[in-house]
């Protein structure tokens, strides 16, 4: 009898040691869990470095076409500053002529 109650106490410590290791299906659905929740982050990332690089790239687009209506602007300046100096000039010269021209004697 010492014998049966021997082997069943060697049984219980064993299935007792048994049970407390962790079961292996349980951690390869963590592993694979992890595994997907990584995936998702990754791509949520990616995600959001693509849209962050369009906004930029849109923010230079604007300032590109900003910098470009401002030298448009300056050309535009330019020449109306150009265009005015010719006119006076050309009004100074008539003004001069007809200074110099004796104007006609009207005859009766």
């Amino acid at each position: 009898m010492t014998k049966v109650i021997a082997t069943l106490i060697a049984g219980l410590f064993a299935t007792a040691a048994f049970a407390q290791t962790p079961a292996p299906a349980t951690t390869k659905a963590e592993a694979k869990e992890a595994k997907t929740a990584a995936k998702a982050e990754a791509k949520e990332t990616k995600a959001e470095i693509k849209a962050e690089a369009k906004t930029a790239k849109v923010e230079a687009d604007a300032k590109k076409d900003v910098a470009v209506a401002k030298a448009e602007e300056k050309a535009d300046k330019a020449d109306a500053h150009a265009k005015a100096a010719k006119t006076k000039t050309k009004a100074h010269a008539k003004a001069e002529k007809a200074e110099t021209t004796p104007a006609p004697v009207a005859s009766k």
